[in-house]
């Protein structure tokens, strides 16, 4: 199947992807900052697959949680809110997220962020090495660093990049690596990849390239090594990385649903940042070519059993969301006067 956005975004999926969404009973959402646009795939009522797109300036991290989607842009977090209750439709959208609010934290690079059980938003400070939340009074508020780390500084130190969330905080987070000094992950960037337990300021796995999007999932805690093109799960307790399966591409990005993972694809950048890394060697090993898209493994078996390429505008993912319960949600953006007609009143309390 293939379909062609008005963005001039050429998008090509395998034969089942659009039947597998629609049976979900949910959509996805994923995040380009290269692009600097926010997409949402969706299924219409006869099961054919839908494009949604808006533009937010260097869109990175992506939350959901109940009614409400959170992203990450270049000087902003947003809260977009479901506007639509169950059980309406609006031009076949059964989902309506429109900006309610925003948190202007300045250029921190926000990467991954997460909602524990008690609706509280954590983000990773990436240009600080450090998790924060939202401040009312502030740019941010500092939660945690890792322990390498001799000071909090806008230094982008270790790349910090990844965070799993747990029902009562933040778990684990993943560096590029624990360098001390302003930029210095970039030096060794291809194997000193570490992934930090939150609650005891434990490394508890080093020597990975480039993690990142570590999650937690029926009580396994999975992620991306980004740098050799494997997804797979980590034990804390030994620090053993088991791959599941081969990323054609520069991975980021990670949800769930069911025994399913979601994973972003990037193609490589014609930069240091992303040149001499094992994945080179491994693309070239299987004869294949890096690809910018999603694919979707099976949990038990690691086979790709559905996949979303993309060409044209887009080239790199960062995250990519889970919208449950939701098969054809829309987005209100900043670029039209839509927004100026988007009106809802609240209940009497």
């Amino acid at each position: 199947m293939s379909d062609t956005s008005r963005t001039g975004l050429e998008i090509n999926t395998s034969r089942q992807f659009s039947s597998w969404l629609a049976s979900t009973g949910g959509s996805l959402a994923f995040t380009t900052y290269q692009a600097g646009k926010l997409f949402t795939l969706g299924t219409k009522q006869d099961g054919s697959l839908v494009v949604f797109e808006r533009t937010l300036d260097r869109c990175m991290g992506l939350a959901v949680h109940g009614p409400s989607l959170y992203v990450s842009t270049l000087y902003q977090i947003w809260r977009f809110e479901n506007l639509m209750g169950l059980g309406e439709a609006h031009d076949n959208h059964d989902a309506c997220f429109a900006p309610q609010m925003s948190w202007v934290t300045g250029d921190l690079d926000v990467h991954d962020m997460a909602l524990d059980n008690q609706g509280e938003l954590t983000f990773v400070n990436t240009l600080f090495g450090c998790l924060a939340k939202p401040s009312l009074e502030a740019s941010f508020s500092p939660l945690w660093q890792p322990p390498f780390l001799s000071k909090l500084a806008a230094e982008d130190r270790c790349h910090l990049n990844g965070m799993a969330m747990a029902d009562d905080g933040p778990a684990y987070v993943t560096a590029v690596s624990t360098s001390d000094v302003a930029d210095g992950w970039r030096d060794k960037r291809a194997s000193s990849g570490v992934v930090v337990d939150v609650n005891s300021n434990e490394i508890v796995a080093t020597c990975l390239s480039m993690p990142h999007s570590p999650r937690l999932h029926d009580g396994m805690l999975y992620l991306l090594n980004s740098g050799t093109g494997e997804f797979g799960t980590l034990d804390p307790g030994t620090g053993k990385f088991t791959a599941i399966t081969f990323c054609p591409g520069y991975a980021r990005g990670l949800t769930f649903v069911g025994d399913h993972a979601v994973i972003g694809l990037s193609l490589p950048r014609d930069n240091k940042t992303f040149q001499d890394l094992p994945l080179d060697a491994a693309l070239t090993e299987k004869n294949t070519e890096a690809r910018c898209g999603l694919i979707v493994v099976d949990l038990k078996t690691g086979d790709t059993v559905h996949w979303v390429r993309f060409e044209g505008v887009v080239t790199e993912l960062y995250d990519v969301a889970l919208i449950s319960g939701i098969k054809n949600p829309s987005l209100v953006g900043f670029k039209s006067d839509e927004i100026r007609r988007v009106i809802k009143v609240a209940s009497p309390s």
